[in-house]
């Protein structure tokens, strides 16, 4: 496993993507600070240099990097008098509101570690991640406290009760949290004894905040991430390879700009769900090094609000999936926006349809540039140059300090051109699963590279096209959903002798789940079955279309064979 300040791949000049570095203007290293050195260093920095600037947009309000700072050193101090110490965890289940970032920095300048809740989950979900994230304290959104609502009381010590309005002013946020409750009835009802109301936390002494001692060894998050045998790990990530995966963003992004235009104030959309690694550490962490502006969309599928916001607001940069971008270039008013200002559109999560990006180019004027990330490596992994000259429908090429190598199923390198399993080494991987050992072990091979279980070839540039993937997850508009977790859901129906989980296309999403199941009871039908996972799994675990079948393809030893439930769908 690599280090948070490994150098081991510094002045390793015999890479394919070397020259391609060099053709680009990409620094082929980055420079890390000393190992004393904490996400609190270079956030602070931007907050007192910055102060004036705006740290976020939402909903008409602009929230300074002044308020950014005393907000959350006031929740940080908060937290310590609670008797949170250093690696305590705290879990955040916030959308894209003002919210999450004040509550994401406090976390970290109290010396905790942040822990990333999807506030779409069910209670069985959410109940899982607590407990093995051993959570003692969640900030949530009221929107959703009904899902807290029905786990053991017990499992938490200390709840923190948000409100959408919250930090939008005293007029306007009592009117956006009535509107919420009464009228647009978004506010399910609820009953928790002990929780505190964030507005009240907001009333504690920041003077009586204590920085802790960290350095780039100390995790800083958990980034849940779904497991092969169904049950999610919390991907621990250091300060250090969260600060090195900001610098590897940003020796990508600053290809593109002078140093005028890079100390220049810009905006980033921020549309993908924060709780979401990659926008976690680009649309905040990047961003806020920066010292820039997110423009924070808590409701994605409200597109006629986003292209609103897009209108009113000069984007720089656009991130995104395939598809937002899909959804967007459908919009009839989002090809009349401005986008004289952008520079940078930025996709990851899902691949990109060569249509979809050619229609982007041909409304914005630019290139969607694709990455290549997951949750064990802070995200990023591989990009295409900024500069790229067209949509190349590969990930790109690896990014600054990172090795990456392709291998045989004998954990062998495969030659130029050749299909191999991705697998990576640099400062962004992470240091293991919390609380899992056997599963950090088998997730590096022998030489101490993260093998992502992706299968890609990589040509004589450097850069790699995903061609399949080794793990049978199934990726839904971004998401990774394994199969193995609707299997367990689905097995629990009383009228469901057996089943099988695959993932197929869909044109909206990527791919959808898709169930092939043999019933004890044949008055059972699709919907009924489709509702049930419906009350027991998120929105994108859920499946879409149901099969009944008379049996299920297995091994020799009865596990069944969805490499044979695809073939089966490919056939009808």
């Amino acid at each position: 496993m690599t280090s948070a300040h490994d150098n081991s791949f510094e002045n390793n000049f015999n890479k394919p993507w070397f020259a391609t570095y060099q053709c680009y203007g990409i620094s082929p290293n980055i420079h890390m600070p000393n190992k004393d050195t904490s996400l609190i260093d270079i956030l602070e920095k931007t907050m007192q240099n910055h102060p004036n600037r705006i740290a976020s947009l939402s909903m008409g309000r602009a929230f300074t990097y002044r308020e950014l700072d005393l907000t959350s050193r006031t929740v940080a101090a908060y937290l310590q008098e609670l008797g949170l110490v250093k690696g305590d965890k705290v879990a955040i289940m916030l959308p894209n509101v003002i919210q999450y970032a004040i509550v994401a920095i406090a976390v970290l300048r109290a010396g905790l570690i942040l822990v990333n809740v999807n506030p779409l989950y069910t209670s069985r979900e959410l109940e899982h991640q607590l407990q093995d994230a051993e959570a003692k304290a969640i900030f949530i959104l009221e929107n959703f406290a009904h899902t807290y609502q029905a786990i053991s009381p017990t499992l938490v010590e200390y709840v923190i009760m948000c409100r959408v309005g919250d930090m939008l002013g005293k007029v306007k946020g009592t009117l956006v949290n009535f509107g919420a409750k009464y009228i647009k009835k978004m506010v399910p009802d609820w009953q928790i004894k002990q929780f505190s109301w964030f507005s009240d936390v907001l009333k504690s002494n920041p003077a009586l905040y204590q920085r802790p001692d960290l350095t780039l060894e100390d995790t800083a998050l958990l980034q849940y991430t779904g497991g092969t045998t169904g049950v999610a790990k919390g991907a621990m990530l250091t300060h250090g390879n969260l600060i090195a995966n900001i610098l590897q963003i940003d020796a990508l992004v600053d290809t593109s700009f002078n140093q005028e235009e890079r100390e220049r104030e810009h905006v980033i959309l921020t549309a993908l769900p924060l709780y979401h690694v990659f926008a976690f550490t680009i649309c905040c962490l990047y961003v806020f090094r920066m010292g820039y502006t997110q423009l924070l969309i808590a409701n994605p599928r409200d597109l006629d609000a986003m292209v609103k916001y897009i209108n009113r607001y000069s984007l720089t940069f656009f991130i995104g999936i395939n598809t937002l971008f899909n959804a967007l270039v459908h919009h009839p008013k989002f090809r009349e926006a401005d986008f004289a200002k952008l520079k940078v559109t930025i996709a990851g999560g899902m691949s990109v349809n060569s249509n979809v990006a050619e229609e982007w180019h041909r409304i914005t004027d630019t290139i969607i540039v694709e990455g290549y990330g997951l949750s064990e490596c802070s995200p990023v992994v591989a990009f295409n140059p900024i500069r790229i000259e067209h949509f190349t429908g590969k990930i790109g090429i690896p990014a600054s300090s990172t090795d990456v190598v392709l291998l045989d199923d004998d954990e062998r390198p495969v030659a130029l051109g050749e299909r191999g399993e991705i697998a990576v080494k640099g400062p962004q991987v992470m240091k293991g699963y919390h609380n899992a050992p056997t599963e950090t072990l088998t997730a590096f091979s022998k030489t101490g590279y993260f093998k992502t279980g992706d299968i890609g070839v990589m040509d004589d540039k450097g850069f790699i096209k995903l061609v399949d993937r080794k793990k049978e997850m199934i990726l839904v508009s971004g998401f990774n959903v394994y199969p193995n977790e609707i299997e367990e859901v689905i097995m629990q129906h009383p009228d469901i002798l057996e089943c099988g989980v695959i993932g197929v296309p869909s044109d909206s999403s990527g791919e959808v789940p898709k169930v092939f199941a043999v019933r004890k009871n044949s008055q059972l039908t699709e919907q009924a079955l489709l509702n049930y996972a419906k009350e027991n799994l998120t929105g994108y675990k859920r499946p879409r279309k149901v099969e009944f079948v008379d049996s299920l393809p297995k091994s020799a030893v009865g596990k069944v064979l969805r490499k044979e439930l695809r073939a089966l769908e490919k056939k009808e």
